[in-house]
């Protein structure tokens, strides 16, 4: 079905009513190649960091109400989105539902609270006609023994600074939650590991965030298909993604990521659908046990082709509308750059085509002589 768009009418700013009815049929002409791929035997499914989505704790917006509906309009060509970085008020991830269509809904976490969770949620939002929720949801939460082990400076009683360890969870909580669409049955993890920063203790912390989850879904997919061995169909499939802070393929972040049996698919993997050789921060890892399994293609959608443009008559058209206090010292393109990502967000929407159309292999059973 066709997006919402009824509540554009409330958009009070006739000149931003009209630009954005002009952008999103720019945006519906772009992306009409990748909404076609949308059928009874596929799924479209996507992560998307949707940064700081949506309470201005940063100063550089709030979104515009045009905003949401491009959001929505890049959303639409999916069946299933993972959502990093919904904070804590649920009104904008409802609205943007809203525009998605009545066929549309979503799953949340709670808050993930402490300084490195940031107060965010992760979410999935997604389309009823095409994927159903199984019954099963929850946060990962590691056992003793398998802990993530960091280290911080502490005082001993007599005054002297040592480096001690301590155990942690994760900054933000993942959230796998289990869902069908067509044959294909699958578990599916969204996370937002830890950045820290580049090098040093920080680092480490990310890569090992990263090879513990890997570990710990290896271990439960193990075990959960221990008895399924010689019937594939049965066994429990894992996809994890969503934004894992990975460097580069050639980095100590990816071979966590594609440790414990989990492989990224050659559709996206490497530089293969990179935008300009651009950032790897956003991943689709799998572990996949189920024979008729196959991923058809996948890519990167560029957010800026059609709207909040890199050309001079888009930062004089948006220059207005971007906060005067922010970086005034700052040349227009520089604050124009960092704004936009407030809007639409600063890592692009990553993607995967799969193949879930098995009722020939399930006839193909009965009809053999041999079955």
């Amino acid at each position: 079905m066709s997006l919402n768009y009824t509540g554009m009418r409330y958009i009070r700013d006739s000149a931003m009513r009209e630009r954005c009815a002009e952008r999103l049929l720019l945006m519906r002409e772009r992306l009409a190649t990748l909404r076609n791929r949308k059928s009874d035997s596929k799924l479209l499914l996507a992560t998307w960091n949707i940064r700081d989505f949506d309470d201005n704790k940063f100063k550089w917006g709030p979104r515009l109400p045009e905003t949401f509906y491009y959001l929505a309009e890049m959303m639409s060509c999916f069946d299933l989105i993972a959502v990093q970085e919904v904070n804590r008020d649920l009104k904008p991830l409802q609205k943007l539902v809203r525009i998605l269509g009545r066929e549309w809904d979503y799953i949340v976490t709670d808050v993930t609270e402490g300084w490195s969770g940031n107060a965010e949620r992760l979410a999935f939002v997604y389309n009823t006609e095409k994927v159903w929720f199984r019954k099963m949801a929850g946060e990962v939460v590691l056992p003793k023994g398998q802990l993530i082990v960091t280290k911080k400076l502490a005082e001993t009683e007599d005054g002297q600074k040592i480096m001690e360890e301590v155990d942690n969870q994760f900054a933000r909580t993942p959230y796998t939650v289990a869902f069908q669409s067509g044959w294909f049955k699958f578990n599916l993890c969204t996370v937002h590991i830890y950045y820290g920063s580049a090098s040093g203790a920080k680092l480490q912390r990310r890569i090992d965030e990263i090879a513990r989850l890997m570990k710990f879904f290896r271990r439960r997919q193990d075990k959960e298909n221990r008895y399924v061995r010689h019937r594939p169909e049965k066994a429990e499939n894992y996809i994890l993604l969503g934004d894992f802070n990975v460097v580069s393929p050639e980095h100590e972040t990816m071979e966590a990521l594609e440790s414990n049996g989990f492989h990224v698919p050659d559709e996206i993997g490497g530089n293969v659908v990179r935008l300009d050789h651009g950032k790897y921060y956003d991943q689709i890892a799998l572990r996949v046990e189920d024979e008729r399994f196959k991923v058809l293609g996948g890519g990167v959608v560029n957010m800026f082709e059609d709207v909040f443009r890199d050309t001079e008559d888009d930062r004089t058209l948006w220059e207005p509308l971007i906060p005067e206090d922010m970086e005034p010292d700052e040349p227009l393109k520089k604050r124009y750059d960092k704004w936009r990502t407030f809007q639409m967000s600063d890592h692009s929407p990553l993607w995967i085509e799969i193949d879930t159309e098995y009722t020939r292999h399930y006839l193909d059973k009965f009809a053999s002589p041999d079955a």
